[in-house]
């Protein structure tokens, strides 16, 4: 197996103290906050008395009655949640191109102009790879009763709901491609952590923010997680991650008012 191709990159020496308190900062600021939420909100739903796979988890939610006010904070929360996104690209910015090399983005010495186009290519792989498994999971997750109703969208139809839920889906998957893998897995490699260690701690990372769907979201993300840390650590690239991420989220939460007009029982399983 070759070296992971981030790993070339060369970079200013920071102390390993430093290291620590910044992965901290990040985290907290991004999906670690996140995990702990989503750690209590899985505590309180399984303290309640409604089974689980009767209570609702919904992603994308009006945030206000009118349509004009709706969008523009549906808008704001997109630029606002790419700040982490932004910060992590500005401590891990190179002043040699491929700038944000240390990402895994950007074209690689010897690869062509079209470098992307194997990127891309390699992402639709990886979302046709993991969409059926996790859709025929989650309803068997539905179906043993681990894991709530996850509604992707409540959000009323207007001309700008599509390009606001395919930008929401963009957010995700640069934030926690970016973030959770890319950024993670530098800074730990540079803390002299191992790659199994950090590819598993990642994993476990990705599923605890979204423990507020229920175990099986847990697990099903963690073994998304293990797949995803596998790839990166191969090939050093994140650009099929978030291409693949950002497909799956597409396909749930635009396909999800399609679906549940033509089989309106499809996501009504009951344990």
């Amino acid at each position: 197996m070759r070296p992971p191709q981030y790993a070339r990159f060369d970079v200013a020496p920071i102390s390993k103290r430093r290291l620590r308190w910044e992965l901290a900062i990040v985290l907290g600021l991004s999906f670690g906050y996140a995990g702990v939420q989503s750690i209590i909100t899985i505590l309180r739903r399984l303290s309640q008395e409604t089974a689980l796979a009767s209570q609702t988890a919904t992603i994308n939610r009006p945030l206000a009655e009118q349509p004009f006010f709706d969008l523009a904070y549906q808008l704001l929360g997109f630029v606002g949640e790419l700040a982490p996104v932004a910060l992590v690209a500005y401590l891990l910015w190179r002043t040699a191109a491929p700038h944000l090399g240390n990402l895994g983005l950007g074209r690689l010495p010897g690869r062509g102009a079209r470098w992307w186009l194997a990127d891309t290519g390699w992402g639709v792989v990886l979302a046709a790879a993991i969409g059926i498994p996790g859709l025929a999971f989650y309803l068997f997750s539905r179906i043993i009763g681990i894991n709530a109703n996850v509604v992707p969208t409540t959000l009323d139809t207007y001309w700008w709901t599509v390009p606001v839920l395919i930008l929401s889906a963009l957010r995700a998957a640069l934030g926690e491609e970016l973030i959770v893998v890319a950024y993670f897995f530098d800074r730990m490699r540079r803390l002299g952590v191992g790659p199994i260690a950090t590819i598993v701690s990642s994993a476990l990372l990705r599923g605890s923010y979204h423990l507020y769907q229920g175990i099986g979201a847990f697990i099903g993300n963690v073994v998304m997680g293990l797949l995803f840390g596998w790839v990166y650590h191969r090939w050093g690239r994140s650009l099929p991650l978030i291409i693949a991420h950002w497909l799956l989220n597409i396909v749930s939460f635009v396909g999800y008012p399609l679906a549940l007009m033509l089989w309106p029982t499809i996501f009504e399983v009951a344990p």
